[in-house]
């Protein structure tokens, strides 16, 4: 099966079709898009509940060009496990189906927070599986609460600024998790991350992954336009700033070593020019106690790049 059908007229045809209900320049679908052309049609995807599932797949019709399937918020690697199993079987008993790659994706609340258990499951088993979390920050899809990938500061509608912010600041008090550290904690093979603002990132991660046997876990930042308060215009130029500053560097692992850290400029935009324009750290720039914040953000994509230039060298 070619990767890339035809359309009527000749033209060719992404595996997720442009017939979805995203926001006008929503970047998970543009990453999702991208994923899917990249892995291409022997590909069988298990998607977790949320934007990317609600938006393609509004019942009886289907935006993927390519088998997919849908159960709960949680269980998506449950079902991709019973897929590979399957597959597994059959090439057992020698009606294999040869060359398909099996998928588990889903949001950053499917990821870090509700599917965590059973992630953990296919990469302690071992399963020929890749996980991808498309990572926007948030419970986008349901009025933009924190999860525990929502970075600290932020202002969601579980974590307000408010009017009268405690000594630890305002917005969100939590860290965001190190999903990358839990993946490399399991011995996965194959562990990256990188953000929308880098396709062929994003392509060359996702063809290393897909030649993985085992589990392996890509991440890849999603700006939300109405959860992160910005302008479709803005989203591209927001996910390179991310990694520019250090605050979300692309890098890769390969059997838990450092293999691959994306070369940042000697002076790297400073966090302030990607927190500026996001309406969800605007109450930032408003006191004092915002400019202590915005220096410890600093401090923290500081310490990123630190980490990874040690790691690197």
């Amino acid at each position: 099966m070619n990767n890339i059908r035809k359309t009527k007229k000749g033209q060719s045809a992404s595996l997720l079709s442009n017939n979805h209900r995203a926001c006008v320049g929503c970047p998970q679908i543009i990453a999702a898009r991208i994923v899917a052309d990249a892995l291409g049609s022997q590909t069988i995807i298990a998607n977790a509940t949320g934007c990317l599932e609600v938006v393609t797949t509004a019942y009886p019709e289907s935006s993927w060009r390519m088998p997919w399937i849908h159960s709960l918020f949680e269980n998506a690697p449950a079902v991709a496990s019973g897929i590979r199993a399957a597959l597994d079987y059959k090439e057992k008993n020698n009606s294999p189906v040869p060359g398909v790659k099996v998928i588990a994706q889903g949001g950053d609340g499917a990821t870090f927070d509700i599917g965590l258990g059973l992630i953990s499951g296919i990469w302690e088993r071992g399963e020929n599986i890749l996980y991808i979390c498309y990572d926007n920050e948030g419970y986008m899809n349901t009025g933009a609460q924190a999860s525990a990938a929502t970075p600290w500061a932020a202002n969601t509608t579980t974590t307000p600024a408010g009017a009268a912010p405690d000594i630890n600041g305002i917005g969100s008090h939590f860290m965001k998790k190190d999903m990358l550290a839990i993946a490399l904690a399991h011995g996965l093979k194959y562990v990256a991350q990188t953000t929308i603002g880098y396709p062929l990132d994003i392509i060359a991660k996702i063809k290393k992954a897909k030649k993985i046997s085992g589990p392996s876990y890509i991440q890849i930042l999603v700006p939300c336009i109405p959860g992160w308060k910005i302008e479709p215009s803005q989203t591209i130029s927001l996910a390179k700033l991310a990694a520019l500053s250090g605050i979300y560097p692309a890098v890769e692992y390969v059997n838990g070593r450092l293999s691959q850290i994306m070369k940042l400029p000697v002076k790297r935009p400073p966090v302030e020019d990607y927190l500026k324009p996001q309406g969800r750290f605007k109450h930032l720039f408003n006191n004092q106690l915002g400019k202590k914040q915005i220096a410890y953000i600093q401090k923290l994509a500081d310490e990123n790049v630190k980490k990874y230039n040690r790691l690197a060298a």
